[in-house]
């Protein structure tokens, strides 16, 4: 199973090659950096922040790590390949992959019967005042209690939800954004677990040899100007030398003609 942590910011739209416009949610998602390995699971941690907001249980496991806000564990088949500090970024999913999304659904403050159970409304004549809105009967007489699970008003929404089969349109790898078709759990901002069939991987590090180049550069303009600098230095010295010949023809002609 592959898997990652994101933040969900909020709807767009995409137009497909067909001219076809589908609403999507952008999700931004990873890097995501392993901060614990056991022997069937791994946990991994999103979202920057200071360490100092950390407390000292979480400080002390984050040692040696980049802190984050978020952690959360999902389940893994083979966990000896992968090491404490390796990143999973997005491109262990592909564009067309069906995935699953955890996450708290928005709250809806208090709600009665019918809008949190979709409860039938009571009939609005023979004899009724003020009850086409309420639940009805509770439970009997005879246990002298309400049962646990009796569906009544109460607080609505605010709970874990997971949603299935939902479609990922298009991947930005380099802004870390899922657009993703289909109904995405929670409300903006909020965090979400994401996660597919298919093999994990790690983010594979990219070797630049461009900064070596550039040394090897500097390095070989810095030899071309210090050659400059001295035959710029010859030069004077050998127009001085043909500058000093006229002078001692003279001083030797002055002194030819004294002798005689």
């Amino acid at each position: 199973m592959k898997f990652i942590l994101g933040k969900k910011l909020g709807m767009t739209q995409i137009f497909k090659d067909n001219g076809e416009v589908v609403a999507v949610t952008k999700v931004q998602a990873g890097p995501c950096q392993i901060t614990q390995i056991k022997d069937n699971a791994l946990q991994i941690g999103f979202g920057k922040t200071k360490s100092f907001r950390l407390n000292k249980p979480k400080s002390g496991h984050l040692k040696d790590l980049e802190p984050v806000r978020r952690l959360r564990e999902f389940k893994a088949e083979k966990t000896d390949s992968f090491k404490k500090g390796d990143y999973v970024d997005l491109s262990v999913f592909v564009e067309g992959d069906k995935i699953a999304i955890t996450g708290v659904s928005k709250g809806k403050g208090f709600a009665g019967v019918m809008k949190r159970y979709n409860f039938k409304c009571g009939p609005a004549s023979h004899g009724q005042k003020h009850q086409n809105r309420m639940p009805g009967s509770i439970g009997a007489t005879g246990p002298q209690k309400v049962f646990k699970g009796m569906k009544m008003g109460g607080r609505m929404g605010g709970d874990q939800v997971t949603v299935k089969n939902l479609e990922i349109i298009k991947i930005d790898l380099e802004d870390n954004a899922l657009y993703i078709k289909g109904a995405v759990p929670g409300a903006k901002q909020g965090y979400l677990k994401i996660f597919a069939e298919g093999d994990f991987k790690i983010k594979q590090e990219e070797v630049k040899e461009e900064p070596v180049v550039a040394e090897v550069k500097e390095v070989k303009i810095e030899e071309k100007v210090e050659e400059v600098k001295k035959e710029e230095e010859k030069a004077p010295a050998s127009d001085e030398a043909v500058v000093e010949k006229p002078a001692e023809a003279e001083t030797k002609a002055e002194a030819v003609e004294e002798n005689k």
